[in-house]
C-alpha cells in the first residue's frame, strides 16, 4: 500500500515543502530504504524508526518498504523527518486510517517512541501556516516555539503513542495556547547612567544608534571601549513582532533558543572572541548554519579588539555590512541568511595600546604600528561611519559620585530620530547609513554657509569623497536628533568630530 504525509525541509532560514511518500509492498524480500537525496541523519531514521515501531508492537518488517522524500533534487538533512516517516509506515501498512493531507509532521524519534526537539520549528510552522495547514504536530518541547505563529493548530506530544491516540481518537489532545513567552530580560541591560566621563564617546553611540551607523572606537586598555559597548542595546528601539520573528527564526534554525523555545524580544548583542573563525562569523560547516552575523541581526555585533582578528575574517564582513545579508555557498547548498546589524568595533591605537596616552609611553617599533593598522583595509574602513578617539577617563570624573544621563532618556531621543527616518524612507529597513548618493542629494541638501564650510573641511583635511558623504550622512542623523529639518552649521562641525582617522590620517 502507498501513503504520503507532509514535512518541511530547511533552506537557511526559510522551510520548503518535502511530501512523504511510503509504500508497503506485499511481496519480496524484507528491505527498508530511504531515498530522495537523504544524507546522514536521515538515511539513520531507518534504524529509529525500526527501534521505535518495534518497540510499540509494530512489526511491519518482513517486507520491502521504500520511502521518498520528494522533491529528490533538494538534499535532506536532519533527524525531524523521524516522525513524518513513522506515521507514513503505518498508515500504508494500514494500522491507522486518518487523513493527514492538512498536518505537517515535524520531530525526531527516539528508540522507545518518545519525541525529541529538533531545531527550526518556528520556521516549519510559519511555512505550514503560510501553505494553508491546518495543523503542526511537534515534539512537546518545541511547542512554545511553534505556538508563536497565529493562526494554525499546534500540537506538542511527548511520544509517537500519544500521537496515534490522537490520530485514532482514543485520546484527543487540544492545541496548544498562543505563546507569548519572552526571551531576554531589558533589565540585564547595563545602564549609561553607569558610565563615567566619555561623553564624546557616549555621543558617538547615540548618533550610531539614531541612524544605525557602524561605530569605531580607538583608545588604550581599559578606557571603557567595552563598557559603551555592551550598553547600546539598550538605547536602540524595542524590536517590533515582524523583527523579533525574524530574529526567532534564525535562533531556531542555529539551536539556540533557551527558555522552551519563547520569542526573542530584546536585540541581540553578539561579541565574538578575536581568535574567531571566518565560518563563525560568516556561517557555513556542511550544513551551510547561520554564523555570527546572522545570529546578530536586528542587533548589535561587537568586535572587540578589532585588529586583532585576522584579516580574512575582517574582509568577509564587508558583504552583511553593505546588504544586509551573506550568502553561504558549499559544495551542495546555497544559502542566503538576514545579516542587518550594527557593527560596533574598538581597538588599541597601537599592539601594546598605549600610543599617544599621556601617563604610559608606546613600546611599539613603527614597522609593528604600521603591520598592525594595515589589518583594517580601506573598503571595510569605507562601511564605517563613525569613529571616535576614546581617552582614559579623568580621575576627577571616575570619582564623582554624580550619575550619567540615563539609557531611557537617550534612547527617548534615538526613538524619535528613528521615527523622523521611517517616514523619510519608503523602505522599512532603511536608516540614514543606508542613503545611497542620490538619497543623499536629496536628503542632506547644505545651504550656502554650510557648503563653504564643508568646502574649507574638505580642503583643510583632504576628505575623500567616501568620507565627505559619511560626514554628510552622520550630520544628517544629528539633525533628526535635534528635530531639525535642515542640516545646520553645527551639525556639520560635530560630524567632522566623529571622522577622527581621516582628519589625522591614523591609518
Amino acid at each position: 500500500m502507498f501513503a504520503r504525509v507532509y514535512s518541511a525541509h530547511l533552506i537557511g532560514v526559510n522551510a520548503v515543502n518535502v511530501e512523504v511518500e511510503t509504500d508497503v509492498g506485499n511481496m519480496g524480500l524484507p528491505s527498508f530504504s530511504i531515498v530522495g537525496l537523504a544524507e546522514g541523519a536521515v538515511k539513520e531514521s531507518k534504524e529509529r524508526v525500526k527501534s521505535a515501531l518495534k518497540n510499540l508492537g509494530f512489526n511491519l518488517f518482513a517486507k520491502p518498504i521504500t520511502v521518498n522524500l520528494s522533491p529528490a533534487d533538494i538534499k535532506k538533512t536532519g533527524a525531524h523527518f523521524d516522525l513524518p516517516i513513522a506515521i507514513g509506515l503505518l498508515t500504508a501498512s494500514g494500522k491507522i486510517d486518518s487523513q493527514l493531507d492538512d498536518i505537517l509532521l515535524i520531530g525526531e524519534l527516539s528508540l522507545d517512541g518518545i519525541l525529541r526537539p529538533v531545531s527550526g520549528v518556528l520556521s516549519h510552522t510559519i511555512y505550514a501556516k503560510e501553505n494553508n495547514f491546518k495543523a503542526v504536530f511537534v515534539p512537546k518541547k518545541n511547542q512554545n516555539e511553534a505556538a508563536i505563529v497565529e493562526g494554525i493548530n499546534v500540537y506538542g506530544f511527548e511520544s509517537l503513542s500519544e500521537i496515534l491516540a490522537h490520530i485514532t481518537k482514543t485520546k484527543i489532545l487540544q492545541p496548544a495556547k498562543r505563546n507569548t513567552l519572552l526571551i531576554g530580560n531589558k533589565n540585564d541591560i547595563p545602564d549609561f547612567k553607569n558610565v563615567k566621563g566619555q561623553f564624546m564617546a557616549k555621543r558617538a553611540a547615540e548618533i550610531a544608534a539614531a541612524g544605525m551607523h557602524n561605530f569605531l572606537m580607538v583608545g588604550p586598555p581599559g578606557s571603557g571601549k567595552t563598557m559603551i559597548a555592551k550598553r547600546i542595546p539598550g538605547i536602540l528601539p524595542d524590536m517590533n513582532f515582524e523583527e523579533s520573528i525574524e530574529t526567532t527564526k534564525i535562533h531556531s534554525v542555529a539551536a539556540l533558543l533557551k527558555n522552551n523555545g519563547s520569542l526573542v524580544t530584546t536585540r541581540p548583542f553578539v561579541a565574538p572572541h578575536s581568535t574567531a573563525s571566518d565560518v563563525s562569523i560568516i556561517g557555513g560547516t556542511s550544513k551551510a548554519l547561520p554564523g555570527l552575523v546572522s545570529i546578530a541581526h536586528n542587533g548589535v555585533l561587537f568586535l572587540d579588539e578589532f585588529l586583532e582578528f585576522k584579516r580574512n575574517v575582517l574582509e568577509v564582513l564587508r558583504q552583511p555590512m553593505e546588504d544586509g545579508m551573506v550568502t553561504v555557498s558549499r559544495a551542495n547548498i546555497t544559502v542566503n541568511y538576514p545579516a542587518n546589524f550594527m557593527l560596533v568595533a574598538a581597538c588599541n591605537p597601537c599592539p601594546c595600546g598605549y600610543l599617544g596616552d599621556s601617563v604610559k609611553q608606546c613600546s611599539c617599533s613603527p614597522l609593528q604600528i604600521q603591520k598592525y593598522r594595515s589589518r583594517l583595509s580601506g573598503p571595510l574602513m569605507d562601511r564605517i561611519d563613525i569613529h571616535v578617539n576614546v581617552e582614559n577617563v579623568k580621575y576627577s570624573d571616575l570619582s564623582s559620585a554624580e550619575e550619567g544621563e540615563p539609557s531611557i532618556e537617550i534612547k527617548k531621543r534615538v526613538e524619535k530620530a528613528r521615527e523622523i527616518q521611517k517616514k523619510r524612507f519608503t523602505n522599512k529597513s532603511m536608516f540614514n547609513a543606508n542613503m545611497t548618493e542620490k538619497d543623499i542629494a536629496s536628503y542632506c541638501n547644505l545651504n550656502q554657509e554650510c557648503s563653504q564650510l564643508m568646502e574649507k573641511i574638505v580642503t583643510k583635511y583632504g576628505f575623500s569623497a567616501r568620507a565627505y558623504h559619511k560626514v554628510l550622512k552622520v550630520a544628517r542623523t544629528i539633525a533628526d536628533l535635534d528635530l531639525s529639518s535642515m542640516i545646520e552649521k553645527r551639525h556639520l562641525t560635530e560630524a567632522v568630530q566623529f571622522r577622527f582617522l581621516d582628519r589625522d590620517n591614523f591609518f
